[in-house]
């Protein structure tokens, strides 16, 4: 596979920007956090091949993780160019339909195109059967699709469990109770790309019901378990070539993120756990410790650089399995 030539692109080491509409919520919210965001005229003016990024959401508020997403996108000196894609076959009731038809495709419209990376969040199905969630039969399509037109593809939580269930057969187990807080993790190999300079021990948010078993991954000689944890289990796992890589957790949570969770849960009547190691003295009222955002920021650029930038071809349509 022949390796991005770096003479097609230019511009400094630092700042190149995150390619969104203006319109989009994201774009006024990074904006007024002084990251580098740049609308479609001025990017459509310089001499730049960008990395094209999609964005299977299926979270329920998918404005909020637009907003958590394309903040780690953002912040690499690499210019990356995103299209959101929703499914058809299960329309969320949590954003506004004008949000959805403005700025969210649907995979027959992009069937047709290379995408040097693919985001496949979570969603809260944890709980059900894979094939009896309405999108599955969509969403296996798709993940079929990724084989020959994505370069790489990043799974997180469900999204993961379930890619791993498709991709290898490997199963999710109900756990005793919801794993809710933020753990410590630790490295297996300090050199590897995804990992490299995250600390020995690093932290990462885990909100799920479920899990994938260690011993099931070991099977497959394709993949590698790169980070774990004690409590949370198995949480960073790759391809060897990087094609496909899984987080089981969500490093891209904002700070109160679980603190929402947590408070819905409750008003929903659930006798939820406070999130473990999270709020300053398990005081929910505290605000919360955000001690995960720097290894968001690894492991994000991480993936963006050494897994899609560093290796996926110039000529986009060169993109194959």
């Amino acid at each position: 596979m022949p390796k991005r030539n770096n003479k097609h692109i230019r511009g400094g080491a630092f700042g190149m920007p995150i390619k969104i509409p203006i319109e989009l919520p994201a774009f006024k919210v990074l904006s007024e956090e002084n990251i580098f965001v740049m609308n479609d005229k001025r990017a459509d003016t310089q001499d730049i091949r960008p990395l094209k990024i999609a964005v299977l959401n299926l979270m329920p508020k998918k404005i909020l993780a637009e907003n958590q997403l394309l903040r780690y996108l953002s912040n690499t000196p690499l210019q990356v160019e995103v299209k959101l894609i929703q499914t058809k076959t299960y329309v969320s009731h949590n954003t506004p339909i004008e949000h959805l038809d403005k700025f969210y495709s649907y995979m027959e419209e992009i069937k047709n195109e290379k995408f040097d990376g693919l985001i496949i969040t979570g969603a809260p199905v944890e709980q059900m059967e894979f094939e009896d969630i309405a999108y599955w039969d969509e969403l296996t399509e798709i993940m079929e699709w990724s084989n020959k037109n994505v370069f790489s593809t990043l799974h997180i939580c469900w999204g993961s469990q379930a890619a791993l269930y498709y991709h290898y057969n490997i199963p999710k187990y109900e756990l005793d109770k919801k794993l809710f807080g933020v753990f410590p993790h630790w490295v297996n190999d300090e050199k590897a790309d995804l990992t490299r300079g995250l600390d020995d021990v690093f932290y990462a948010p885990h909100s799920r019901h479920t899990e994938v078993k260690k011993e099931d991954i070991e099977k497959i000689s394709e993949l590698e378990i790169l980070s774990e944890s004690e409590e949370a289990g198995v949480f960073i796992v790759a391809t060897k070539d990087r094609r496909k890589v899984f987080l089981m957790g969500h490093l891209e949570y904002d700070r109160n993120t679980l603190k929402e969770e947590y408070v819905r849960d409750r008003e929903k009547g659930m006798e939820t756990d406070i999130p473990k190691n999270y709020f300053v003295n398990d005081d929910v009222n505290s605000i919360p410790n955000f001690t995960w955002r720097g290894s968001a920021n690894i492991v994000f650029g991480n993936w963006l650089n050494y897994c899609v930038y560093q290796n996926t071809p110039y000529n986009i349509n060169d993109i194959s399995k």
